[in-house]
């Protein structure tokens, strides 16, 4: 993408090597590369505006922490989404930071500016019918056979139990017992007791049938190829290849299938109060936002409760 900017010719010529500098020695991707190019113009473009002139290194030098806070605010103004604005201002902050380290200016003014907290976005609920799919597809991309039952038992944990992928992946031999429940530490190192529902108890013992590595008590429960504990980021990635397969959302990542746990219970009439329990969320408004229901339907809980 070629993006235009309003500066002089020696300007210019200095952004072109930063574009260089992250294509070829930062490896940053081609999105990537054109998103912070045009980021770093429409800060340009302010200033320019201000000056009615293209500008220069100097007034490059020259911008106090009340001029990119401006900007911020001119952007905020219009509207511009909070997650393009971080980006903006992180593509400003390597910008600047590569214009010191190079010594074509000396500012630092941006340092002292936080990033705007993004709005934490909640991953939408699986269609019951789809989530079965996906936890039936899950085994077809393993590279070996036990690959794809490992990755079945994960995900399989995740719905069948609501845990976080950090709970799941946590987990040693000798958590689960032959016990119908399994106890869960989470955030905070509270502790939960979630029922083990048989096509759990089934799927983890498959892959534990099929796997290489002969764990002992006490030892990671879910292996990698190499035998060491699985890492959260091989279980993302092959969730982005079933999502690729079956056609479904970005927004589905591992939090989803904990999400669409609670919200398929909820759809079943398990109370709020249980599947916070489940969850293990101190705050009910937590598990309010988990299962898309209105505070309406909080207060009729809260009355059950009080009965």
């Amino acid at each position: 993408m070629t993006v235009a900017y309003r500066a002089d010719t020696q300007t210019q010529e200095i952004i072109r090597r930063w574009q260089e500098w992250l294509g070829n020695i930062k490896r940053y991707s081609q999105h990537t590369l054109d998103a912070y190019s045009s980021d770093v113009s429409e800060f340009i473009s302010f200033i320019a505006d201000r000056k009615q002139q293209n500008i220069c290194l100097d007034d490059l030098q020259n911008c106090n922490v009340r001029t990119f806070r401006s900007f911020l605010s001119e952007r905020t103004h219009k509207h511009i989404e909070k997650s393009s604005i971080a980006r903006e201002l992180s593509a400003l902050k390597n910008f600047f930071k590569w214009l010191n380290r190079n010594n074509y200016i000396q500012n630092t003014n941006l340092t002292i500016i936080s990033i705007p907290r993004r709005n934490k976005i909640l991953p939408r609920a699986l269609e019951v019918d789809d989530t079965l799919s996906f936890l039936e597809n899950a085994k077809k991309f393993g590279t070996k056979p036990w690959l794809g039952l490992r990755d079945t038992a994960v995900f399989t944990l995740l719905y069948g139990c609501g845990l976080r992928i950090s709970e799941a992946l946590s987990l040693n031999v000798g958590d689960i017992t032959s016990e119908n429940y399994i106890r869960i530490k989470g955030k905070g190192k509270k502790e939960r007791i979630v029922p083990l529902l048989p096509l759990v108890q089934e799927t983890i013992q498959n892959y534990l049938q099929e796997c290489p590595f002969k764990m002992r008590q006490g030892e990671p429960l879910f292996v990698g190829a190499r035998g060491e504990r699985l890492l959260p980021r091989i279980i993302q990635r092959q969730m982005q290849k079933i999502r690729l397969f079956m056609g479904i959302p970005d927004s589905i990542t591992p939090h989803a299938l904990r999400h669409s746990f609670a919200t398929h219970l909820l759809a079943k009439g398990t109370n709020l109060r249980s599947i916070q329990e489940l969850l293990g969320h101190q705050s009910l408004m937590t598990t309010q936002r988990y299962t898309d229901v209105n505070i309406e339907k909080i207060k009729e809980e809260y009355k059950k409760w009080q009965e």
